[in-house]
């Protein structure tokens, strides 16, 4: 799809897990045919050496467990060169990965189609937004966030529908994130993240494409 491409940029959501990332590039996919890049399917193997480990996990200990919310937990380097590859080609090679079992279980191949914007949604956006921003390849970068009750409400029931770890564990995650959440809200800011509801960056994302579709239609 080189032959051509006129390239591509982007659009992170980045935010608390559970937050409305997830729906709201969903909604952008079907009001817009904007793909997804699941930053999330770039986890490392849960058996690989080196993963960071829960020192202290307070009054409900998860000493010893991967930690999971922590960047080393994530293959930030692959991620951003299949991103990158999405912009400048518009097709690239991603892994599918499962929560539950802690591994990749294969890869697939996402295609851009005639879209010239896509997202990239996942609990370590905030990593890659900066890198995007000095390559020229971002288009906006938004932390979706929620009241932290409703935040803890919607991932805790989504992770036990999916099983995604031990109901125990999530549970205990689940209070962790929750005390972190103004802490995850502050990185994202810190890198030009601009705060806002799902509904909220909805809102402005279609704004602006309407602007940038009058000005294609005036030129």
């Amino acid at each position: 799809m080189t032959d051509g491409w006129p390239g591509a940029r982007v659009i992170v959501l980045a935010g608390p897990s559970g937050s409305g990332k997830s729906r709201l590039a969903e909604r952008l996919a079907k009001a817009y045919g904007w793909p997804t890049l699941r930053l999330d399917d770039f986890y490392r193997d849960g058996d690989e050496p080196g993963l960071p480990l829960i020192a202290d996990g307070g009054p409900l200990t998860m000493a010893g467990l991967v930690d999971w919310d922590h960047p080393g937990s994530w293959n930030h380097e692959d991620a951003f060169a299949g991103l990158r590859e999405l912009c400048a080609t518009g097709s690239a090679e991603v892994p599918v990965y499962s929560i539950s079992g802690s591994r990749r279980t294969g890869t697939q191949r996402l295609e851009l189609g005639d879209a010239r914007r896509f997202c990239a949604e996942g609990i370590f956006a905030t990593e890659i937004v900066e890198e995007c921003r000095r390559a020229g390849i971002l288009a906006a970068a938004y932390c979706i966030t929620q009241h932290p009750v409703v935040t803890f409400w919607r991932r805790l029931t989504r992770d036990l529908r999916e099983h995604r770890k031990p109901p125990l564990v999530l549970v205990r995650r689940g209070l962790a994130l929750a005390r972190a959440q103004r802490q995850i809200v502050r990185r994202a800011t810190a890198v030009g993240c601009r705060v806002a509801t799902g509904d909220r960056a909805f809102a402005e994302l279609r704004e602006r494409r309407d602007q940038e579709d009058d000005h294609a239609l005036a030129d």
